[in-house]
Order: C-alpha cells, then sequence, then structure tokens
C-alpha cells in the first residue's frame, strides 16, 4: 500500500513521531540513583602503572574478515518488497533513509555500547524487517562503513528470503553450539559492504541464549577493533516475544518503529517500558500521512504480516 510521509518542514519522522506520541513516561527511571558522598570523605590515590622499560605494546585485538561464499541480492526481489535499490536512482524513501541514517550515526560516534542497532516495534506488521533492511541498504551506500545485518526474529525469520538469499546456519546455531564459528554464518552479498546472519535454528531457550555471556562475546567476535562495522539487529515484535527486550541490552540504540495510525499510544509505552536500562530509544513514525509541511512526495510500504 502507499504510504505518504514527510521529513521537512517540522522535523524528521523521528522527531515527528516524539510530537505524535508522549512516551517519555515510560522511559523514566532508567538512570541510576545518585549516591551521596560526604564532602570531606578521603579519595583513594590514584594507582599508575608504568610500563616495564622496553615492554612491547599488546596486540590490538581485531575481529576475522568475513571470508564465505558471496550470494548475489535479487534486485526484483527488492523491486517487488518496495526496498531500496543498491545504486538505484534517489528517490522519496532513499532521500528519508539517508536522513534516518546520518541521525543514527551521529547518536553512534564514540558510544561504549559500540555500533549496534535495534529495529524493533510493540506488535508485527508495523514494518520494522522493512525499515531495517531499508536502513542497512542505506547504511551500506557508505564508503567507510560494513553493514552486519543480523536476522534476529527467530520465531518468524524473514531477512535473507527479502533479499533472495539462501540462508544457513546463523546467530542462534552459533550461541548454541560451541563448536560453530559466528564468522562461518555470516552470508556475504554482491555489496561489498553489506553482509546478512541468518536466525538460525530456532530453539525453546531464545531468550536465555541471548542472555548469556557468550553472546556478548560472538559479538565482540564480530567486531572487535573493527569500528568500521555497524551491527543492525531485527528483532521479534517486543509485546510478543521475551527475545527483543534481552537484544536491546546488547544494542547503543533501539528503534522503535510504530504504525501511524494503527499503534496505541499504550502499546507504546508498554513496549517503551520493555527497553528500560537498555539502549537509548528513538520513535520513528512508519506510514505516516501529514497534511502540512513540505513534502518528498510518498513511498511503498510492505504493509501487513511483512514486519
Amino acid at each position: 500500500m502507499n504510504q505518504h510521509s514527510s521529513i521537512k518542514g517540522r522535523g524528521s519522522l523521528i522527531e515527528r513521531a516524539t510530537q505524535i506520541y508522549d512516551f517519555t513516561a515510560a522511559l523514566k527511571g532508567r538512570a541510576a540513583p545518585a549516591v551521596d558522598v560526604p564532602a570531606d570523605t578521603p579519595l583513594p590515590p590514584p594507582v599508575e602503572m608504568p610500563a616495564a622499560p622496553g615492554a612491547p605494546d599488546a596486540p590490538v585485538q581485531r575481529a576475522p574478515a568475513w571470508t564465505g561464499p558471496v550470494q548475489p541480492i535479487d534486485r526484483d526481489a527488492l523491486t517487488q518488497g518496495g526496498f531500496l535499490l543498491p545504486e538505484g536512482p534517489v528517490t522519496v524513501m532513499s532521500e528519508e533513509f539517508r536522513l534516518l541514517k546520518r541521525d543514527l550515526l551521529a547518536q553512534l560516534r564514540d558510544n561504549a555500547r559500540g555500533n549496534r542497532i535495534l529495529v524493533c516495534s510493540p506488535n508485527s506488521g508495523e514494518g520494522k524487517s522493512f525499515c531495517a533492511i531499508n536502513l542497512a541498504l542505506s547504511l551500506a551506500a557508505e564508503k567507510d562503513l560494513e553493514i552486519l545485518l543480523v536476522d534476529a526474529d527467530f520465531g518468524s525469520p524473514s531477512i535473507p528470503q527479502s533479499l533472495g538469499l539462501n540462508p544457513g546456519p546463523g546467530l542462534m546455531d552459533a550461541l548454541a553450539d560451541p563448536v560453530i564459528a559466528i564468522e562461518d554464518c555470516i552470508i556475504r552479498t554482491d555489496l561489498p559492504s553489506l553482509s546478512v546472519l541468518p536466525a538460525g535454528q530456532r530453539s525453546n531457550n531464545d531468550t536465555e541464549y541471548l542472555a548469556s555471556s557468550r553472546t556478548q562475546t560472538l559479538l565482540a567476535r564480530l567486531t572487535e577493533g573493527r569500528p568500521e562495522r555497524v551491527l543492525i539487529f531485527d528483532s521479534p515484535p517486543l509485546l510478543g516475544a521475551s527475545p527483543a527486550a534481552v537484544l536491546a541490552g546488547h544494542a547503543a540504540i533501539a528503534l522503535l518503529v510504530v504504525q501511524a495510525d494503527r499503534t496505541s499510544e499504550s502499546a507504546i509505552r508498554e513496549a517503551a517500558s520493555l527497553l528500560k536500562g537498555g539502549a537509548q530509544v528513538r520513535l520513528l513514525l512508519n506510514a505516516a500521512r501529514f497534511t502540512t509541511g513540505r513534502h518528498f512526495g510518498h513511498y511503498h510500504d510492505k504493509g501487513e504480516g511483512r514486519g
């Protein structure tokens, strides 16, 4: 269906979303309580650890390169799905995602949680997978970034199929089996800057695996020493499955996708409350129709059941 949106005039889609939906209250209480320390409390002296004379610098750990076979992205499938086309003409939608990625990249700069973006939604069918794929395609156009799109919607994986790729072992397989190297699960595409990590075989313990220390170890193995790598996770719906809230604990930014005229404010508040204490939460309004301000035009959305 055709969806109309505007990102000029009175702000971006993120800014307009915060004007329409007030979900600040759902995010209150995320900061740790302040601790009062008496002014006369002595502070311990700093401990200095001088380097031994002539000692070599510690080697910098660097995530391994991805060397698996390359699969071509099906451009016809992208067109049918209404996605951005790599190296395609400038369109309404490409401009919208350009502005979105500029905002996100600015927030990721020097973020202690690393270059990790979680794309989530309160419920299914609100366009999160559509937005995750287009965001990855837009970021892959950057000249100095390497994008890994992670299909973390274990109950309803759709990323490889949407791109016309053949999925193999994926994230959940590497989490469940220490013998499987996660870099061997990555699908390289014919866009050199875009790779895909499939969801893998679903487990009855998805949430527990994601909450384990092994998840952080595997994510570090993907990005350590490579600041140019950006990970984008397409997660399950927050109100439909528990893994999304756990994934948010591994991300720097949680992009909460809501559909205009469909997602209730109560659902947004409930979803945002599940992200407390985790990533920085940004609200993205999808399928918006505005009657004021300047417009780039309209773009095609995949609609029900595809996000």
